[in-house]
């Protein structure tokens, strides 16, 4: 079976359920299977700056599952392909080794300190196969 590529998409200006800033994320990244894909997730002072990001996989059917906490600490049965950082008011969710079953959705959420209730910003990753181009001759 060949490997479909998979398709990265991330869509800019998402607001999480609770959250009043607003995540600002490039329009697209692509990545084939192998290869190493990152998320960012860009928040404030009030949230990511002066907390912990964590992020959450959704796979298509499934409920959220957290897959990296306090930044860039994995759950036990967590691969270690996905991998967390942050760097002031910015979050990080990096996939090294692109695989079929990564697709789903990510989320990344923080504890907001001016709203007092975990905020999620939501960076709208998605992770999707992008379907091969076949020709007849």
């Amino acid at each position: 079976m060949a490997w479909a590529p998979l398709l990265l998409t991330l869509l800019a200006h998402c607001t999480g359920s609770w959250a009043q800033s607003v995540v600002t994320q490039p329009s697209s990244v692509s990545g084939s299977p192998g290869q190493k894909v990152t998320i960012s997730c860009t928040g404030s002072s009030t949230n990511i700056g002066n907390n912990h990001a964590s992020w959450q996989q959704q796979l298509p059917g499934k409920a959220p599952k957290c897959i990296i906490h306090s930044s860039n600490t994995r759950p036990s049965g967590v691969p270690d392909r996905f991998s967390g950082s942050k760097s002031g008011s910015s979050g990080t969710l990096t996939i090294t080794g692109l695989q079929a079953e990564d697709e789903g959705d990510y989320y990344c959420s923080a504890w907001d300190d001016s709203l007092k209730a975990c905020t999620v910003l939501r960076a709208c990753g998605e992770v999707r196969q992008k379907p091969l181009l076949s020709a007849r001759w």
